[in-house]
């Protein structure tokens, strides 16, 4: 007698159906996170939801279990999610794709970075859910191949983030071009200001969720840090990279130069390293998050742009190789460890003249960052005090100068003529030898005159 499969009671009683619990066992979803639990059946009833979310909470399948749960596979495209970055929309799609493994639904991307030419293709095939970001949406609305007429859902995932790098006219144009009856869902870090006049001009009687608390949480993540001179900075993270053993990192710099400069020094000092950032084709990035997705990449070398980007479940530690000169971007980089109730380990590299960017962090997070602790690695001490201001150099009254290509030319003669007589004079004050005035060496001519040729 064949045993019936035994699905998470607690997403059953959200009123999760058969074919999305089944992908939620595969995917080893056994107990809802705060914002799925207070999410899903908002949207399962209807409503319009406004939620308020800290990345890393969950807040993904939040909104896809019951989009993929009411889309109908009959029909055309009925749900568009918006993100701000490329990273992110691969990752939203990535979970939508897994959320639906046991459906018929297809879901396509509409983000740069990839050739228009497939994604045109992509959305001839009448996909049900399409996942992208603002500005390649409005493209493909431009050439009439994005088609929002059947769209009932509408998600914009980090609306906060998505005003904040300049979409703003591109989400009211999305959102104004649905004059039907739909369903919108906000998932943001934050609600006030133009989140929140946004979901008044765009939203019908939303639900409210808050399941982000006021203080910021780093109880789980064992934070410490690290004082060393810029020019130790490559052999010190090696010694931390072999004394913890890390079985996924991500390891944060502040240029795209600096990330391609570390990944390549990492790999040569004999670690499975790769670099993500800004300058990479949309293929080699998705192949690297790939990778590391799947624990084959252990270090990732990531630049904050693509910070926003990066969910992935297992991170055990994050490495700052650089720290944020803003507090908040280092809660948000610390943020990808220690996720659904994991611990996790960040460590972060400091200059001595950088002890007042640690005391704001450390002011932040209500939390003093303990010292880590290398053999040989904390000589140096971090100046805590704020910075000095610079003196201004006195600078002599500037003289007047004729800006003409004439008055140039007279002032490096003047100059010329001024090193002459300097010589002139050091050559008249010398001591003579003797009785006899030193006699000025003859001049060679500039030009010789040769005798005449002879007529042959």
């Amino acid at each position: 007698m064949n045993k019936r499969p035994q699905y998470s009671k607690a997403f059953k009683a959200l009123g999760v159906e058969t074919p999305v619990l089944k992908a939620l066992q595969a995917m080893e979803y056994e107990t809802p996170s705060p914002i799925q639990a207070e999410l899903i059946p908002h949207v399962l009833s209807g409503r319009d939801v406004l939620g308020q979310a800290r990345t890393g909470t969950g807040k993904t399948a939040s909104f896809g279990i019951p989009i993929v749960q009411q889309v109908d596979p009959q029909g055309r495209m009925q749900a568009l999610i918006l993100t701000p970055t490329r990273e992110l929309a691969a990752q939203v799609l990535g979970e939508i794709r897994r959320l639906a493994k046991f459906t018929e639904l297809h879901a396509v991307p509409v983000y740069g970075g990839t050739k228009i030419a497939a994604q045109i293709r992509d959305l001839g095939r009448k996909p049900h859910i399409a996942v992208g970001t603002p500005g390649r949406v409005m493209d493909m609305m431009q050439r009439n191949v994005l088609n929002l007429d059947d769209v009932r859902f509408i998600v914009l995932d980090e609306v906060d983030r998505m005003l904040d790098i300049g979409f703003r006219e591109d989400i009211r144009r999305i959102l104004g071009d649905i004059k039907h009856e739909h369903q919108t869902v906000f998932v943001s870090a934050t609600l006030e200001g133009e989140v929140s006049r946004l979901a008044k001009r765009f939203m019908k009687d939303p639900v409210e969720l808050n399941v982000s608390k006021d203080e910021i949480t780093v109880t789980d993540i064992a934070q410490s840090y690290l004082v060393v001179e810029p020019q130790k900075k490559i052999s010190t993270i090696t010694k931390i990279l072999k004394n913890e053993g890390p079985k996924l990192a991500i390891v944060f710099t502040r240029t795209k130069h600096g990330a391609r400069k570390l990944a390549k020094q990492l790999h040569a000092n004999g670690f499975t390293a790769k670099e993500i950032h800004g300058d990479l084709v949309q293929q080699k990035r998705e192949r690297v998050m790939e990778r590391f997705r799947k624990h084959h990449i252990p270090l990732l070398v990531a630049t904050d742009l693509a910070a926003r980007g990066i969910d992935v479940q297992g991170i055990t530690h994050i490495i700052n190789f650089d720290i944020p000169e803003d507090p908040e971007v280092y809660v948000h980089r610390i943020g990808r460890t220690a996720r659904m109730g994991a611990k996790g380990i960040a460590i972060s590299l400091v200059t001595p003249e950088q002890g007042p960017i640690l005391t704001k962090i450390e002011m932040l997070i209500n939390k003093e960052i303990q010292r880590y602790d290398l053999d040989g690695a904390a000589d140096a001490e971090v100046d805590r005090s704020a910075p000095r201001k610079k003196k201004k150099k006195k600078t002599a009254t500037p003289r007047r100068q004729d800006a003409s290509p004439s008055g140039n030319a007279s002032r490096a003669a003047q100059k010329k003529q001024g090193k002459v007589e300097d010589k002139r004079a050091n050559a008249e004050e010398a001591p003579a030898a003797g009785d006899q005035s030193p006699q000025r060496p003859k001049r060679r001519p500039l030009f010789v005159k040769l005798p005449p040729r002879r007529p042959r």
